[in-house]
């Protein structure tokens, strides 16, 4: 005859070896849940960046790091302004960027959210180099209006950033998203307030 199964005696044994199995469970699984969210670094890297743009004067350009790419930011002169207006669009790829990374705020053949303003990306979007000033009218022929070279390639861009015809690079330099706050320029953050 056998004897009858002791329930109680069951249930305090699987808990009893229970409980600290899922505690060493967790602690073994904590770290590699803990290293997939990003780190304080990287937190920053991608974070908002704001720059006085009090500080900036017509005809000037500063240099902001963002999510590790140079942005410029540059208070662009009337003459700038008009130089841009004044480029037929046969001479440029995509003069309504169309096919540009850009939000969408920032449309018109300035591309940005005044005309004295630009931010975009140093970056040529060939194969990454960076485009240098070359803000002189004629420095790089009789028919230049100023803007952008990238001397890796040659790809020549305006004042807005729109790329020319015979250009290797496929698009306009890529506009991160930002806002302006009165003298506050804040890289990163779209118009609607939220981070992008």
């Amino acid at each position: 005859m056998s004897e009858p199964v002791n329930k109680s005696r069951r249930r305090t044994l699987i808990a009893a070896t229970a409980v600290p199995g899922a505690i060493t469970g967790a602690a073994a699984v904590a770290p590699f849940v803990a290293s997939l969210a990003p780190s304080e670094r990287a937190k920053a890297a991608g974070a908002p960046v704001e720059v006085d743009l009090s500080t900036i004067k017509p005809g000037e350009k500063k240099n902001v790091e963002w999510r590790g790419k140079v942005v410029w930011v540059i208070k662009r002169t009337p003459e700038q302004v008009a130089s841009i207006e004044k480029i037929p669009a046969s001479q440029l790829q995509d003069p309504k960027s169309e096919k540009a990374i850009q939000p969408s705020y920032v449309k018109g053949a300035e591309r940005s959210i005044t005309p004295d303003l630009m931010v975009m990306e140093g970056v040529c979007t060939h194969l990454g180099c960076s485009p240098v000033e070359k803000a002189t009218p004629g420095e790089l022929g009789n028919d230049w209006p100023g803007g952008f070279y990238c001397p890796c390639h040659g790809s020549k861009f305006d004042f807005a950033g729109r790329v020319f015809t015979g250009s290797p690079a496929p698009r306009n330099l890529d506009i991160p998203p930002y806002k302006v706050e009165g003298t506050k320029l804040v890289i990163g953050m779209g118009q609607d307030g939220k981070d992008a």
